[in-house]
């Protein structure tokens, strides 16, 4: 496989011909999720409860076979086979380093990713590292692994030279490897929430984040000289306005387009929050982006990294997400844009794959997928209906209003915060232990035929979907050799 370099506005070959980058990303996998993956809470903290419960020898065999069933080698060749020319790795640091022992790298990490990479260059599909949750939380949400809701990662020199110091690990470990395509160097920054995230209005901390992406960049490429280097807008790859411009050779800017027509619910074409969605408003919607913006202005290649639809509310809206998703990555061809769409693999929210409903898995961990919809613990499936908890949170957050009595408290975004705070982050947390309690009088042999569920042959394509994305990836010019 050819090293990918920056030429302009495109991605290139050795050759100099265009790559587009298509793909999935495997989300759940080295940064596991709760919507993903079926558990409560914040990936540490269902972690922490299995050691309590099955100890620490089990838990680590529970952990490493779900992993290891996860993604495996014929997942990559399936994403191959569908047209994919890159995947999408996120991962968390607890994989490399430990909390207690900074700075000291595990190599157990490592050699799980190192394994993928190689999976990937024995299959002809470009992997992208993806530092999806980093020390200090570089956000307020589970999908970097907190449950603080607090972001510290901006404010702490102590975090910063740990994020800084595992990415030159990352360099020295994988320059030359020209399996890799770049390096998205920290997932969804969320600047100016270090004491919490309470409205939807931000206000983007550009001197924090250009600064250390500065420090990164410098960092990589004083080890590393070759790879791509992908950089995301403040506001979970939003917010472009205030980012430095193209400051170094081989950058990439990576924006996140998740829209309202993906989620519904509602028919597509259709009205969404007081907006008619169609192909027209798509484009418009994306052209109006500010990484769109951002990448033409300066004339650099615009890849985006993380969009999706939902397919576990009602049944018969399926065909409308499906519909609102192909028109999105419809548009994103006619501009030429890169992207992998969240997620590859799930428990039955927008996966490409989904875990089997009847398999033994989904069957155990049924009682706490119902509690988990009736606390709405998982704010990523907050559209599915919960009336008791949506009562007590409205209730709540009118008396918190009317105490209060500051007009500045928007009641949408009142409500929504004490939602993430109160379900996802406490109720989440507190569901934990009975989560892990299914598992505690397993042997390894009966939690290793029950992890896999995770594995490719036993899940279900969600076969719809993988028609969209064959369409997209298959029948274009702009295929992987540049032809």
């Amino acid at each position: 496989m050819d090293m990918l370099q920056v030429k302009k506005d495109k991605i290139v070959n050795a050759e100099g011909k265009p790559v587009q980058l298509r793909g999935p990303n495997a989300g759940g996998w080295m940064n596991m999720e709760n919507f993903i993956n079926g558990y409560p809470g914040a990936e540490h903290g269902i972690r922490s409860a299995f050691v309590g419960i099955l100890g620490s020898n089990k838990a680590q065999f529970f952990f490493d076979r779900l992993l290891d069933y996860f993604l495996a080698e014929d997942d990559i060749a399936f994403m191959k086979e569908c047209g994919a020319t890159a995947v999408r790795l996120p991962f968390n640091y607890r994989h490399f380093e430990n909390d207690a022992e900074p700075f000291k790298y595990l190599e157990r990490g490592f050699q799980r990713l190192d394994q993928a990479v190689q999976w990937c260059a024995k299959h002809g599909l470009y992997a992208i590292l993806d530092f999806h949750s980093v020390q200090g939380w570089q956000n307020a949400d589970w999908h970097c692994d907190n449950a603080s809701r607090r972001s510290l990662l901006w404010q702490h020199p102590h975090f910063q030279e740990r994020f800084v110091s595992l990415w030159e690990e990352l360099a020295r470990r994988y320059k030359g490897n020209s399996a890799i395509a770049g390096y998205d160097v920290i997932n969804e920054p969320l600047t100016n929430a270090a004491g919490g995230r309470f409205s939807h209005k931000h206000t983007p901390d550009w001197e924090a984040i250009n600064s250390l992406y500065r420090r990164v960049v410098k960092a990589i490429r004083d080890i590393d000289p070759e790879h791509i280097i992908f950089l995301e807008g403040d506001l979970y790859a939003i917010s472009f306005s205030g980012l430095d411009e193209p400051f170094a050779e081989n950058l990439v800017y990576n924006s996140h387009n998740y829209n309202a027509a993906g989620f519904g619910p509602g028919v597509y074409p259709g009205t969404f929050n007081g907006m008619y969605w169609d192909r027209a408003l798509q484009r418009e919607t994306f052209l109006a982006c500010e990484g769109t913006q951002f990448t033409r202005r300066h004339n650099v290649p615009l890849w985006v990294s993380e969009f999706g639809s939902v397919y576990n509310g009602r049944s018969e809206e399926k065909i409308y997400r499906l519909k609102a998703l192909d028109d999105q990555i419809d548009v994103f061809e006619e501009f030429g844009a890169h992207w992998a769409m969240w997620t590859y693999k799930d428990a039955g929210i927008m996966g490409w794959v989904e875990l089997d409903p009847e398999s033994e898995y989904m069957r155990i961990i049924a009682p706490i997928l119902e509690a988990k919809r009736l606390l709405r613990t998982d704010y990523w499936m907050h559209w599915l209906p919960s009336p008791q908890a949506e009562a007590l949170i409205n209730g709540l957050s009118r008396l918190i209003e009317k105490a209060i009595g500051d007009p500045g408290i928007d009641p949408h975004d009142n409500e929504s915060f004490l939602a993430q705070a109160a379900l996802s982050g406490y109720a989440g947390t507190l569901m934990q232990p009975a989560y892990a309690g299914l598992f505690k009088d397993m042997t390894e042999s009966r939690i290793d035929s029950v992890l896999q569920s995770f594995a490719l042959k036993n899940c279900k394509p969600n076969q719809e979907l993988i028609g969209i994305v064959k369409k997209h990836m298959l029948d274009t010019k702009s295929c992987i050799d540049g032809s």
